[in-house]
């Protein structure tokens, strides 16, 4: 895999901080994108959050010096085939990045890319369970004709390790359906926004480890506009961070992605967005 240096790469990071062999973190792009079904563009998210991340300072008010862990930057990996076949691709990438004992961050794409980052990490961590911020369930078995679309993969996921939604207030009928027959507990917007009272029942609900995918239209889109699927009421820019904060201090987050930014030339503050809530979770991954 190509690694992307300054000033390519997430954050124009010093090459003497980016380096692979050297560096915690490894960004792993994957401008996948074969099965949305509204607004299209979100095999431009990964370029748009590294090229929005040049704007940002590196040293964080509350963390510090968060580039001194060392994050590397690889090429974006383009694939253009069908949804189930990408799967085993992205399970080879990712499972080369467990072995050499880099923490895997994944720009997406669509959401479809996360079942196949999950079976990876699973190999690794038995124990392991899955937080999915994100406005919609993604509970669907199958959509336009494959069980690997962005609206199934956290019923691809559910299927090898227990998941932990939040943020939901989007589902079809068939999707309740599962909901009420598997007891899934949904923490839905409509009952967390504007509180953190239920940071601790959602975070009691993980097992030790935890692979966390942050589907962008999680956030109300008057934070986050550009997404796929935009959802009113939705959460709030430091709820999230709160409770990512809390969520790592209380387990063993073993990687994330970032999926569904859809850019939109007009207004790139979601990408800048998208930039430092990237930034911020490493940094509450790796700075105690």
């Amino acid at each position: 895999m190509e690694q992307l240096k300054f000033p390519d790469n997430f954050a124009e990071m010093p090459d003497s901080f980016s380096s692979y062999t050297t560096s915690k973190v490894v960004i792993l792009p994957f401008p996948y994108e074969k099965t949305t079904c509204f607004i299209k563009g979100a095999e431009k998210g990964p370029a748009a959050i590294i090229r929005a991340s040049k704007g940002m300072e590196l040293y964080d008010e509350e963390l510090g010096n968060v580039f001194e862990i060392g994050i590397c930057t690889l090429k974006g990996l383009k694939i253009d085939k069908k949804p189930e076949e990408i799967v085993g691709i992205i399970n080879n990438n990712i499972i080369k990045l467990l072995k050499d004992n880099k923490f895997p961050v994944i720009f997406g794409g669509e959401h479809s890319i996360t079942y196949g980052v999950v079976k990876a990490v699973k190999e690794k961590y038995a124990e392991l369970s899955v937080l999915q911020i994100d406005a919609h369930a993604d509970l669907r078995d199958e959509f336009e004709g494959t069980k690997y679309s962005h609206a199934c993969t956290m019923k691809r996921t559910m299927e090898i390790c227990p998941i932990v939604p939040v943020g939901i207030r989007s589902l079809s009928f068939e999707e309740s359906k599962l909901i009420k027959e598997r007891k899934l507990k949904i923490f839905w917007a409509k009952d967390i926004v504007g509180n953190d009272e239920w940071f601790d029942d959602a975070i009691s609900r993980l097992s030790r480890n935890v692979y966390i995918t942050i589907d962008l239209d999680a956030f109300d889109p008057s934070i986050v506009p550009s997404v796929g699927t935009p959802e009113p009421g939705g959460l709030g820019y430091y709820q999230v961070l709160r409770f990512l904060k809390k969520v790592c201090e209380k387990r063993n987050v073993v990687g994330f992605d970032v999926v569904e930014l859809c850019p939109n030339e007009k207004d790139i503050s979601s990408d800048f967005t998208a930039a430092r809530l990237v930034y911020k979770l490493i940094g509450y991954k790796f700075i105690k």
